[in-house]
């Protein structure tokens, strides 16, 4: 996937906010918390998006893959960057920013959480 194409996955989730904190950084929340990081490339790294993980599957991930490691900027445990540098395929990085998408919506009030998975699941 492109950064272009990870935007637009991730803005595609209900009630995603997307907020530019700095230059060639770009957040994406729900309900006010952050569940991906987007980096643009600058001379000594590339483009990567920073994505919430179960800890047990953020460990599988980065065996599976070269291009995902721990996040430098967050907790490790609960946090994979993935660069994208186009070998993980796109399928699975969808799948890895849902996941970090419903980590951040199972923390958040049930009232919320309730509504968000309604609308996620394609019944609100």
């Amino acid at each position: 996937m492109a950064p272009e194409e990870v935007a637009e996955f991730a803005m595609g989730l209900p009630e995603v906010t997307e907020g530019e904190p700095g230059p060639g950084m770009c957040l994406f929340k729900v309900g006010g918390k952050v569940f991906a990081v987007l980096t643009e490339a600058t001379g000594s790294r590339r483009e990567q998006v920073t994505l919430k993980c179960d800890p047990d599957l953020a460990l599988h991930l980065r065996e599976q893959y070269p291009a995902v490691g721990p996040s430098f900027y967050a907790r490790l445990r609960h946090w994979n960057t993935v660069v994208l540098d186009g070998t993980v395929p796109a399928g699975e990085l969808a799948d890895m920013i849902e996941h970090s998408w419903e980590r951040v919506v199972a923390g958040l009030p049930r009232a919320t959480r309730d509504r968000l998975q309604r609308l996620h699941d394609g019944q609100g």
